[in-house]
């Protein structure tokens, strides 16, 4: 009877306990960010947006359909070596995807990736071949690849002479980081050169010396091009814009891609850069209710490293985008596989799956921020559309209206670049990957 008691009461006991606190559901993502070296100037701001926007749904919403995200940053200074420690760090921790931020990087993590099962997500960077599905099924780098922008730009400089036709005989200077972000379209611009009979003219900028572009720059003095383009990133935009400001290049005939447009890079020329151009795929401004969400829970709070007057500037809207497209991927795979908790593949899945309609980006707080996405097994890219954006001497305006890649230009040559990349890296594996929706 006594050994009956004893026992009853050590089983009450046990009853009576608190269970062990279940863990909270949740995923992991690695931003690889560089937040020092000669990039900073650029990287901080993307950083703080990608950042930003995934707390704020961890602040506002508990995470994503009740999902918690755990977000972790790992410092690459743009080193291509170092952001693949970081990849191999981020695979260790079972990251939903990886984010280069750099082409270099990029390229370096393409062939592991489905080894690895990790999708690499480079928005409207890296490997423009990537965009073929087929080809590389964990590979994305939607809205657009550099090849969509490169026919961007030149149909504006088109626009403003007059017509594609117009480009005949004309000049156009191509000043670009001499690395693989800037070599990217080179490709496309000489084949579009050759069938427009427009001359491009190359001033490549080592990165050692991107502070340092007076040669070039003589140099444009010298051949006098009819318009110029920039492919520049970091330290090399405001240098760029205040030597064209020195040998009177005018402005308005200076283009950039996307990752020209920074505000500093426009500011360091002060009013004389007034006319400066680049694309842009996303709207510039804080004026929106999810933005002002991340200013409430956030910045006002302390938890973010944004300053209040930078939200809503270029750079920082592109990594928000950036996170957008994340989340609307993990939400798109919990939809498709019925999981709360999702794994890297089926980020995979969600990412080959996005639809982001006007309605959605209504629904969460961004109407207008950017035109609808769309991705499938075939495109990971979409050839979505782009603007012109213009500096006022102050701040950035929206030039023109929306449009599209030229794809009749981009496919073939996409589809080339795909066949060659897997000739030289043979034996190229074949999809195995299904397609699910």
């Amino acid at each position: 009877m006594r050994n009956l008691l004893i026992g009853g009461l050590a089983l009450a006991a046990m009853t009576a306990a608190p269970l062990p606190a279940q863990a909270e559901d949740s995923v992991y993502i690695q931003l690889a960010t560089y937040r020092t070296g000669p990039f900073a100037g650029s990287g901080i701001h993307i950083a703080n947006g990608m950042a930003d926007y995934l707390n704020m749904l961890n602040e506002r919403d508990g995470g994503i359909n009740g999902v918690k995200i755990v977000v972790e940053e790992c410092e690459t200074g743009y080193n291509t070596q170092k952001g693949v420690e970081c990849y191999e760090q981020a695979k260790a921790k079972n990251t939903l995807v990886f984010n280069p931020y750099s082409t270099g990087i990029t390229l370096q993590v393409i062939p592991k990736a489905a080894v690895d099962k990790i999708p690499i997500l480079s928005m409207a960077y890296g490997l423009s071949a990537a965009a073929d599905g087929n080809t590389f099924p964990w590979i994305f780098n939607p809205p657009m690849t550099y090849w969509d922008g490169a026919t961007g730009v030149l149909s504006h400089i088109a626009n403003e002479l007059g017509g594609l036709d117009q480009l005949k005989g004309k000049k156009i200077g191509y000043i670009f980081l001499d690395a693989g972000y800037g070599r990217e379209p080179i490709p496309l611009l000489e084949k579009m050169a050759e069938e427009y009979g427009f001359e491009i003219v190359q001033y490549p900028v080592p990165v050692k010396e991107m502070q340092n572009q007076s040669a070039q720059w003589l140099n444009v003095r010298r051949d006098k091009p009819d318009f110029m383009v920039i492919w520049g990133w970091g330290a090399m935009n405001p240098t760029a814009v205040k030597e064209a400001i020195k040998i009177r290049y005018p402005m308005d005939r200076f283009i950039g891609v996307w990752w020209s447009g920074g505000e500093d890079d426009a500011r360091a020329g002060g009013q004389d850069a007034k006319g400066y151009k680049t694309l842009n795929f996303h709207a510039v401004g804080a004026d929106f209710p999810a933005i002002q969400d991340v200013k409430r829970l956030l910045v006002d709070t302390g938890k973010s490293q944004t300053e209040a007057d930078r939200l809503g500037e270029n750079l920082y809207n592109r990594g928000l985008m950036n996170s957008v497209l994340m989340a609307e991927a993990i939400r798109t795979a919990q939809e498709i596989t019925g999981k709360k908790v999702i794994t890297s593949e089926d980020m995979r899945v969600g990412l080959e799956n996005l639809n982001i309609t006007e309605a959605r980006l209504k629904e969460i707080g961004l109407e207008g921020f950017m035109a609808p996405i769309r991705t499938s097994c075939e495109q990971h890219s979409g050839h979505h559309s782009m603007y012109v954006q213009q500096w006022d001497g102050e701040k950035w305006v929206k030039l023109t209206d929306w449009f599209p890649p030229m794809t009749d230009k981009v496919k073939p040559l996409l589809a080339q670049a795909a066949q060659d990349y897997k000739t030289s890296n043979a034996p190229w594996p074949d999809r195995a990957e299904p397609c699910v929706n």
